[in-house]
């Protein structure tokens, strides 16, 4: 093994406690030394010795982080903007109109993406506070909360076919029906 592998290996536990300090997330640091790992090691030229091994990683690692930062802010002004732009809440006329179906399928979905979309899109609570309850961080809500809207997503598709593919909206399904029932 070369010389910069066994000393960032000596290291990494320590690596991983500097992203962690900085991130506040041990998987998440994780993450970031890994990806970290991979850059150092597909370098084209490595320090000559292991004190020169340590300072040339931590570099590679604090620009990881930084990169992660940026697109965690990149991320969430972007989702700012279309929350701005698209009110999670829909007006009453909207609400007429979805499909019963849902509700009947929401049970499909897995339970712990089922009470993201109870709270976020059917009760209307602000996502910042339902992370918070929740022990979760934004982005990390976001993600769940798009999983949560793919499942519910696939079994809206699997059971109203056609009108799932135009938003559910006008839709002759009742809440009792079947695929079959459905146009």
């Amino acid at each position: 093994m070369a010389s910069v592998e066994v000393a960032i290996i000596k290291n990494l536990q320590t690596f991983v406690a500097f992203a962690r300090n900085r991130l506040g997330d041990h998987h998440l640091a994780e993450d970031v030394v890994q990806e970290s790992l991979v850059k150092a090691l597909t370098a084209d030229r490595h320090p000559e010795t292991d004190e020169e091994t340590i300072a040339w990683f931590y570099r590679i690692l604090r620009r990881s982080i930084i990169d992660l930062y940026r697109k965690q802010g990149a991320r969430s002004r972007a989702l700012d903007r279309f929350e701005k732009e698209f009110p999670e809440k829909p007006d009453k006329e909207e609400e007429r109109e979805l499909c019963k179906c849902f509700r009947r399928l929401l049970a499909l979905v897995p339970e712990q993406y089922r009470e993201l979309l109870e709270a976020v899109d059917l009760k209307g609570e602000e996502p910042d506070e339902v992370a918070a309850r929740l022990s979760l961080t934004r982005n990390n809500l976001t993600v769940k909360l798009h999983r949560a809207r793919k499942h519910l997503r696939k079994a809206l598709t699997a059971n109203c076919r056609a009108c799932s593919a135009h938003g559910c909206l006008d839709c002759t399904c009742d809440e009792t029906s079947d695929a079959a029932h459905c146009h």
